[in-house]
């Protein structure tokens, strides 16, 4: 077992705490909206069917090295996802050898679907929340999500198209 590494001296311990008790509350909202939605899909298969629908086709070696797995590993999810017809699998036009991955629309329409049961109980947490806290929150989210080299959302899910790999992170 890996010893965990203590967080780089400069992070202020408070802040690093603030944002693993905020991250556990949308892991919760992440797993409600799923279990509704897609009750089949465990939250790996749907991490790998956003990344799909944010990043669009990938190569399977690709797919496995963006979830942060071994190939085997994504081959049995995209298994799992192509048996309930989420996902196609074709050669690469790129390389004949390579496999890539790709949405079908029961895909897209899956992760909307679940993606709109987030947004939805988001927004009902932020009306919550005190007003006048949105906008520093808006833009310490915006900083943390483009430092983790996510895409935004509006890029994608409302048919902006989609962002190479490598390019996802400028937050625009």
């Amino acid at each position: 077992m890996t010893p965990i590494k203590p967080a780089p001296p400069e992070v202020d311990d408070d802040l690093v705490e603030a944002f693993l008790t905020a991250s556990r509350a949308l892991v919760g909202v992440a797993v409600r909206s799923l279990a509704a939605e897609a009750p089949d899909i465990t939250l790996p298969q749907h991490r790998a069917l956003v990344l799909l629908a944010s990043r669009g086709p990938q190569r399977m070696a690709d797919l496995a090295t963006l979830l942060g797995v071994n190939s085997s590993t994504a081959t049995r999810h995209c298994d799992r996802l192509q048996r309930r017809a989420l996902i196609s699998r074709d050669r690469s036009p790129d390389d004949g050898r390579a496999v890539q991955v790709s949405l079908t629309e029961a895909g897209h329409r899956l992760v909307r679907q679940v993606t709109q049961a987030r947004r939805t109980e988001i927004s009902q947490i932020l009306q919550a929340m005190p007003r006048g806290s949105g906008r520093q929150l808006l833009t310490a989210l915006r900083s943390f999500a483009e430092a983790a080299g996510e895409v935004p959302e509006q890029h994608w899910s409302l048919g902006w198209g989609t962002v190479p790999a490598g390019e996802a992170g400028d937050g625009r």
